[in-house]
């Protein structure tokens, strides 16, 4: 008897250790041979890719303004919408902060294209605003990096199961481009990212001045 529950007894044992490890193992494993993360301080690297209507831009045009750099995994996900949503609506406080919002995955610029139509119709952004998208499109670009390459320079791409994809990571930009401060962007901090880079371009603001 003694030896049956023993023999039961320990493979519960060994799989409880093994759960702490396995709670706090990375779920999206970053792909090799990339940069690592730019940090705070370092010059951001520049970028040349092609919005949601075709046009390009570079960071470099940028030079002057704050910068919100997003990565997002996948267009028209749930948590890429809710994060296209609450850029949507506060971006009139970005510009009244003199910042500029970049949103980056490696979807390709059709995509992109279809993600600005869905949103135009997204019960998460105002009337108002989902009739200016409708009629102006969205109030900033979706930029299409389906090579990758910037998601690598940015440390950011990731693999999950057959699909490589960016990871959630926003990094704030100064207006001499360079890093102000990077964000892991975990399902939790979704609803209030917005609302936290705009203290914290304000908090900078007030330090630099």
């Amino acid at each position: 008897m003694r030896a049956r529950f023993l023999s039961a007894f320990i493979p519960l044992a060994l799989a409880a250790l093994a759960a702490p490890a396995l709670a706090q193992a990375p779920a999206m494993p970053p792909v090799p041979g990339q940069s690592p993360k730019p940090v705070a301080g370092e010059k951001a690297p520049d970028f040349k890719l092609v919005d949601q209507n075709g046009k390009t831009h570079s960071l470099s045009d940028y030079k002057g303004k704050w910068v919100v750099v997003y990565f997002y995994p996948k267009d028209q996900t749930p948590g890429c919408t809710t994060e296209a949503c609450t850029f949507t609506e506060d971006v009139f406080k970005f510009r009244k902060a003199g910042a500029q919002v970049l949103g980056i995955s490696v979807d390709d610029e059709a995509s992109h294209k279809a993600f600005e139509k869905a949103l135009s119709t997204n019960a998460k952004i105002s009337a108002d605003n989902q009739k200016e998208i409708q009629e102006h499109g969205l109030p900033f670009p979706l930029l299409a990096d389906p090579t990758m390459e910037t998601a690598k320079k940015y440390g950011v791409l990731v693999s999950r199961g057959t699909m490589t994809i960016a990871s959630r990571d926003t990094f704030l930009v100064d207006p001499s481009g360079r890093i102000a401060k990077h964000y892991d962007v975990t399902p939790d901090k979704l609803d209030n990212h917005s609302a936290e880079l705009l203290a914290d371009i304000e908090a900078l603001k007030a330090k630099k001045g």
